[in-house]
């Protein structure tokens, strides 16, 4: 199935996806392409600030999979396809927000998105972090993460993706609201 051409991202109201509002997004900042039946984001070095996909900067092309966090500027967003939901173990379930969790559980998750609420550049909390706010021991919050990544359905992505996609699936789907913070 062929997708429709690329798509600028930038702060020019012209652009297809004109961030206008966010000063730290360039006036030409990346470009959605189609490649086959996906989508690519591309950051040639075109902007000041990068481009991040959940968390890692993009560096020339990166495939994107439904669920992914970018990061334009200060400006985060949630790439959605569903398509992928069908043949991913790395999409977002459909009832995150109803997902059950302990109050450990809901501690950890909300210390682990806190970083996020005041930079869209911000990477989730560590374990140690976390420990450190929870008051529990790494070991512990490590072993509350294993059962919350299943939950979520995330526990199949490689394990530098689990902890940025369970912060922006939790922030997304409202699992960790705003005033938890």
């Amino acid at each position: 199935m062929a997708l429709a051409g690329s798509l600028t991202v930038g702060r020019r109201p012209e652009s297809d996806v004109s961030l206008s509002w966010d000063s730290e997004v360039s006036r030409l900042h990346a470009q959605f392409e189609p490649v086959g039946a996906d989508w690519t984001v591309v950051d040639d070095g075109l902007s000041r600030n990068g481009t991040y996909v959940n968390g890692e900067r993009v560096n020339g092309r990166r495939r994107l999979r439904d669920g992914d966090r970018l990061v334009f500027g200060e400006t985060a967003v949630i790439f959605r396809a569903p398509a992928d939901v069908s043949d991913s173990t790395a999409a977002i379930p459909a009832g995150a927000a109803s997902v059950h969790l302990t109050e450990a559980q809901r501690r950890i998750l909300v210390a682990l998105c806190r970083p996020l609420k005041d930079s869209a550049y911000a990477t989730p909390a560590t374990n140690r972090e976390i420990a450190a706010e929870v008051h529990l021991s790494v070991d512990a919050v490590k072993a509350h993460l294993r059962v919350v990544f299943e939950r979520f359905g995330l526990d199949a992505l490689p394990q530098n993706q689990k902890r940025a996609r369970l912060a922006a699936t939790a922030l997304v789907n409202g699992v960790v609201k705003q005033h938890e913070f």
